[in-house]
């Protein structure tokens, strides 16, 4: 479902987004911006807690509406009410919610329920050894460290189908290693054709992942271009 193209031959955008922005109240959290986000390619968002990146990021998925401006999923208003949003874009939030009294096997069987997932035994098993749970499988969520429930969230949008993969700082809580092997995975993802939005504040992560990268502050662009260019500019490169 990702194969459209523009008229010039390109592929298509399948995340537009034109003169967004967001206020609550009096509080300007994210001043006017556009985005174009094509499949197989990732935009990183980067810039310190408070930048106006979640809120973006909301925005992008369907959890909420500019205060102005369009966004598009597919050629489509985004909603999170949409039942073709919520079939195609997965998403990994910033925080962990769980279910106390299901298994880490469990939460991954009501995703591929819920998605009608096609031989779902065989994908959980797949997700969850790519995800180094496998030893795990049968582990409440009170039993698992920080990094281990992190790569749980990670481990649910990716036993579902998607064409937007949408993550917020998805390298908090994770150790060294487990951070590289997220560089694999989201690398993986633009292979099979999956466009990534992500939210980070790791410069590293957005070099080895992005082919473009937006720099926000206080909800304005201060930068935006390849990694290398936006954090050389931040005198972050190099």
């Amino acid at each position: 479902m990702t194969g459209s193209t523009a008229p010039n031959g390109a592929p298509a955008p399948l995340l537009r987004l034109r003169g967004v922005s967001r206020t609550y109240g009096e509080r300007k959290a994210l001043h006017p911006l556009d985005l174009d986000l094509e499949p197989g390619t990732c935009t990183a968002l980067f810039g310190h807690n408070g930048s106006g990146k979640s809120t973006l990021l909301r925005i992008a998925c369907g959890r909420d509406e500019p205060t102005s401006g369009t966004a598009q999923f597919a050629g489509r208003k985004i909603s999170e009410d949409d039942p073709e949003v919520r079939a195609r874009v997965a998403v990994v939030g910033d925080t962990v919610a769980t279910y106390p009294d299901l298994t880490v096997r469990e939460h991954l069987e009501l995703v591929t329920v819920a998605h009608a997932v096609e031989d779902a035994d065989a994908w959980i098993d797949e997700v969850l050894a790519d995800r180094r749970l496998s030893g795990h499988a049968q582990a409440l969520p009170g039993s698992l460290s920080s990094g281990q429930l992190q790569s749980l969230l990670l481990a649910a949008a990716l036993v579902r189908p998607r064409d937007l993969l949408v993550l917020d700082e998805p390298e908090q809580r994770l150790d060294p290693d487990a951070r590289v092997r997220l560089a694999e995975l989201l690398k993986g993802e633009k292979r099979d054709g999956v466009a990534v939005l992500l939210a980070t504040h790791q410069a590293e992560l957005a070099e080895a992942v992005a082919d473009r990268m937006i720099a926000l502050e206080d909800g304005r662009v201060i930068a935006e271009g390849t990694p290398a260019k936006v954090l050389g500019k931040l005198g972050l490169h190099g």
